[in-house]
């Protein structure tokens, strides 16, 4: 007490001045750590989503091989079961090497990625003490890429050898797929994140090149992954050409065949549908930083367009063929699944059940047209996944809001929907893609028919 009285009153202010200094160090450090802890546990969850949500795609190889299974004949069940098992295995292997790379790699000319091979640019500590290091990114598009091969095993079932499916299955998965991931997703020429950015590295996308554009939306996949595997499957179907018997030889209409088995297509539907919600929830990619209400928000336009979709084709089926065909209810909910994953999440729940129903009545009109046109996709692949996904790119442009836009996270405010210019660039997008697979997958399928025969 004789001490503190005989302190000046400078002295008290610099005593006081070092003890405020001291509590502003320890406020600080204590504030880092809890910012640093906050930091790690969004981290830490939104690894743990995306990982959840690509099992869940990966469990759609065994919806792919049930559907695919219960269509064919006993006989030819094996097969098609391998062919769904080898897509997967060749999809890692091929993915890891330099579909990655060529996906996610930096960007040459708005094409195609050039780095990152063997998936260089993910490894321990890769993202600091508080960023992802990426693997379960690679885990994620993996699973992707392994449902887009298998698509095509659908279309061209019960009548290509394995070895040709093979050559295939690594040409899609190291090269076709991967250049259009990047066109949409990476830093390519359609992407709504990378394309052409300006000096501060900021994208400027279709068609000003400046924030009154987004670029294309694709937000799950109808382009980028379901008309990959829809038309390259309709390049093969065309190719290998149709089963025998499935044409009648004189009349060329298509012949009364064999019904499938029923309980395996329903299990099959189910369980794509049932992973389709790893499919478009988790393209939200993370579920912290308010991404878990999109991520509501996508379950439930994925279901009612499902729903939409197995209604109006079940409706179809009765009309058109004098009862109701449980096969065309199926493929009316994968219909309106792939309808819906391009614009899940830039579209009211209302606009998903007219996307649904479209997606229906384009599933049966083109199963109608390929018989027609004498082409024999067992599965109809390319009409479910092809041709919907057409049309999924096309009904964002159509019902997407420039507020919808925005709570799905898209970098540019603008009012591209309201003014149809985004209606524009996924007609582009949606023709660009076709293009590419028509000329790639049919020069491929063309050379190994010439070569070793499919």
């Amino acid at each position: 007490v004789v001490m503190a009285n005989t302190f000046t009153e400078s002295q008290w202010r610099a005593l006081l001045d070092t003890r405020l200094m001291e509590l502003d160090v320890k406020w600080e450090t204590a504030l880092n750590a809890t910012n640093e802890s906050v930091a790690m546990n969004a981290r830490d969850m939104d690894v743990a989503w995306l990982v959840l949500c690509g099992a869940l795609v990966f469990f759609m190889q065994c919806g792919f091989a049930m559907l695919e299974a219960g269509i064919v004949h006993s006989k030819n069940v094996a097969n098609i079961l391998f062919k769904n098992m080898i897509d997967a295995s060749i999809a890692a292997i091929c993915f890891w090497l330099a579909g990655w790379a060529f996906a996610y790699g930096d960007d040459k000319g708005g094409f195609i990625g050039a780095s990152s091979f063997s998936t260089s640019n993910v490894y321990n500590y890769a993202g600091g003490p508080t960023g992802s290091d990426g693997w379960e990114g690679w885990f994620f598009q993996w699973a992707f890429t392994g449902a887009c091969a298998t698509i095509v095993a659908g279309s061209v079932a019960e009548r290509t050898k394995l070895e040709a499916y093979f050559i295939y299955s690594i040409v899609l998965t190291v090269f076709i797929y991967p250049v259009v991931v990047h066109w949409g997703w990476g830093a390519g020429w359609l992407s709504a994140w990378g394309a052409y950015p300006d000096s501060d590295g900021v994208a400027r996308p279709l068609f000003k090149r400046d924030e009154d554009s987004n670029g294309m939306i694709d937000f799950a996949g109808s382009g980028v992954v379901h008309m990959v595997g829809g038309w390259s499957g309709l390049m093969g179907a065309i190719v290998v050409g149709p089963r025998m018997g499935r044409f009648d030889p004189v009349t060329k209409k298509p012949t009364e065949w064999h019904g499938g088995n029923k309980t395996l297509q329903s299990l099959g539907v189910f369980i794509l549908w049932f992973g389709w919600y790893g499919f478009n929830c988790g393209s939200t990619l993370m579920i912290s930083g308010g991404a878990s209400n999109v991520a509501g928000k996508v379950a439930m336009t994925t279901t009612i367009a499902a729903a939409s979709g197995c209604i109006i084709a079940s409706i179809l089926g009765k009309v058109f063929e004098g009862h109701f065909d449980i096969s065309i209810g199926l493929n009316g909910i994968l219909a309106g699944l792939v309808s819906i994953t391009a614009n899940c999440s830039v579209v009211n729940p209302w606009m998903a059940v007219i996307i649904g129903a479209v997606g229906a009545v384009i599933l049966y009109g083109g199963h109608v047209l390929i018989l027609k046109l004498g082409i024999d996709d067992p599965c109809d692949a390319c009409v479910v996944h092809g041709f919907c996904g057409v049309w999924g790119l096309w009904a964002t442009g159509i019902f997407c809001t420039d507020e919808n836009v925005q709570y799905a996270a898209y970098p540019n405010v603008n009012d591209a929907c309201g003014r149809g210019e985004q209606f524009g660039v996924q007609v582009v997008a949606s023709l660009a893609i076709v293009a590419w697979v028509v000329v790639t997958a049919g020069a491929l399928f063309v050379s190994i028919n010439k070569t070793g025969g499919m």
